[in-house]
């Protein structure tokens, strides 16, 4: 194992080979040796099932996103509905800033949500993680942020 890998820990479906960049075009003399050629050319290809998210890991996934995300934007829905219902038969007006603030605060909830909901499941596929997933979060976004300055470091 390499020192970069080493730093972060690996995804539980992570392919355990390397994918190695393509060779860059350059002008080279004609009298190349064949076998540096057959090199450059051999590239590594995953299947479909070596790059996909197991089954179970997604259905953990969708869950999350599902109550994060969506119990926020039914109560922004809720919310709107309510204040319609509140101006049109009570005397209680709110003012229209605090309904579009409230709504915004939850639709950006909700938001929010979809993003957190992923990062939260647990990518193993044996382990199902808290309820919350405080310590799910903090691990995968810990391995996002790993490999954001793995691929940056590598463009430079």
């Amino acid at each position: 194992m390499s020192a970069e890998e080493s730093e972060r820990s690996r995804l539980p479906f992570e392919p355990n080979k390397k994918r190695q960049k393509p060779a860059k075009a350059q002008s080279t003399p004609a009298a190349q040796p064949q076998e540096s050629v057959k090199k450059a050319d051999k590239k590594v290809v995953y299947t479909k099932q070596e790059m996909a998210i197991p089954q179970v890991v997604s259905q953990r996934m969708i869950r999350r996103v599902a109550g994060f995300s969506g119990v926020p934007t039914a109560l922004g829905i809720s919310a709107l509905v309510a204040s319609y219902l509140l101006a049109a038969y009570s005397d209680i007006r709110l003012p229209p800033i605090a309904v579009l603030l409230v709504n915004m605060g939850l639709f950006g909830l909700g938001v929010l949500g979809i993003t957190y909901g992923v990062l939260s499941a647990s990518w193993d596929e044996e382990k199902v993680g808290s309820f919350l997933g405080l310590g799910e979060f903090n691990t995968n976004l810990g391995r996002m942020v790993a490999a954001w300055r793995e691929t940056r470091q590598k463009n430079l």
